[in-house]
């Protein structure tokens, strides 16, 4: 019998084993100031290309005013206890009904947060019987949530039909041997690709398959559809989605999520849903908050118009510069690069520290071996400066990485971790 620890004591995954280079930098920086198009990193302004801030709302003084006037009336605390206890609200009845209408569905209902929130909604959804089928591009939150389940599951190939119609047919032997359902789960835009779910095309196939559908459209909700109303209404299907999720935590500004579709789903989740029934209520200063940002969402259609605007001046002088920025159809900007992970250290060193500009670095292993994935976040409060100063750093950062200049840098990080 071995320690408990002595697994981690040797193999700190594909991550860990870079902490003593990375933390602090590549990851768990510390970005400070307001949340804005330029933040303050290791104590020199850069502009900000990692903060889901799509609408600008963050710092906008009328959001600051509600969250202010929130905290000072409630404090953080109320309402204490449960919503099925003793947290139950007039203010979240009125935020559940608004976020239902303005979603097009009979009903919603809040969460605390997004991640907590899908997760347990699918793990409410199923019984052992049923089956689910989803892509396997999905986030995290959706796969620690498949994993509760009991039952079968299938993953189909990211947004390829043909896939999920073979594993819709592998689903249907089992759940008819089960007499179980199936749950097809996407999301309304990958985050990380940017690449918006196939929604339209996956509905269409409820004439030959009997499944229900759930989108997390985290990325969607806000930027895409009218006024924002997200991936669904932008494809025109959103009465087909059966069950619909978003997160507060990007448009939004804040904390919490939602769910939304018929009353009798709500209904049971509602009175199912574990992680709520046992949690806290949402604390009042996040509702009233909630409340406010979504009415301009619903009234100021100049935000997603200026987010617009910065995302295709972006991603347009990205592609004219010649750099592969995949197939991307939301306000998410991947820029793949290829080269190492500790290439990747120093390209975004140099970026920070000479160009000014931080942005989010993915590689191995979300990403295959070899690639590297800068990820930007256009927001409505970013200018066409900030668009124009950016495209310039890139440039620079490609020359340097094809002439091997972050090779050289990068073999001292190589061979701190042994690692040549």
């Amino acid at each position: 019998m071995r320690d408990l620890f002595d697994r981690i004591h040797v193999n700190k995954g594909p991550l860990g084993k870079w902490a003593s280079q990375a933390e602090g930098y590549f990851v768990f920086p510390k970005l400070e100031g307001p949340i804005s198009n330029r933040m303050k990193f290791k104590g020199k302004e850069v502009i900000t290309w990692s903060v889901n801030d799509y609408l600008g709302l963050a710092n906008h003084p009328e959001v600051r005013e509600v969250d202010a006037q929130a905290a000072t009336e409630f404090g953080s605390a109320y309402p204490m206890g449960a919503r099925m206890m003793s947290g139950h609200t007039e203010l979240h009845e009125q935020l559940e009904n608004e976020l239902a209408e303005f979603v097009d569905k009979e009903s919603a209902y809040l969460l605390n947060f997004g991640y907590q929130g899908i997760l347990s909604t699918i793990d409410t959804l199923v019984s052992k019987d049923d089956v689910i089928v989803y892509d396997v591009d999905a986030h995290a939150c959706i796969v620690d949530g498949v994993r509760l389940h009991l039952g079968k599951r299938f993953t189909y190939k990211h947004n390829d039909i043909e896939s999920l119609e073979k594993n819709l047919q592998r689903a249907t032997k089992v759940a008819e041997q089960t007499g179980g359902g199936i749950l097809v789960i996407s999301e309304g835009v990958f985050g990380m690709r940017g690449q918006q779910g196939c929604l339209k095309e996956i509905v269409a196939l409820k004439e030959k398959y009997n499944f229900r559908f759930l989108v997390d459209d985290a990325h969607g909700f806000g930027t895409l559809g009218e006024n924002g109303k997200g991936a669904g209404n932008e494809q025109g299907i959103q009465d087909e989605i059966d069950v619909y999720f978003a997160t507060f935590a990007k448009s939004m500004a804040s904390t919490g999520a939602f769910v939304a579709a018929d009353k009798e789903i709500i209904d049971y989740l509602k009175y199912n849903m574990r992680s709520q029934m046992f949690a806290k209520s949402l604390q009042m200063q996040l509702v009233k908050g909630a409340l406010k940002r979504l009415d301009m969402l619903r009234t100021r259609p100049q935000f997603k118009a200026k987010l617009w605007e910065n995302v295709n001046a972006l991603q347009d002088g990205l592609k004219a510069s010649g750099f592969d920025i995949g197939t991307t159809q939301s306000c998410v900007t991947p820029v793949y690069l290829k080269g190492s992970i500790p290439e990747a250290m120093a390209l975004v060193k140099d970026l920070r520290e000479n160009y000014g500009i931080f942005c989010s670095i993915v590689v191995y292993p979300v990403i295959p071996k070899g690639l590297i994935l800068l990820r930007l976040i256009p927001t409505a409060t970013h200018t066409l400066e900030d668009v124009r100063v950016t495209l310039e750093a890139f440039s620079g950062i490609r020359e340097k990485l094809e002439n091997g200049t972050y090779k050289r840098l990068s073999e001292a990080v190589m061979a701190a971790v042994g690692d040549k």
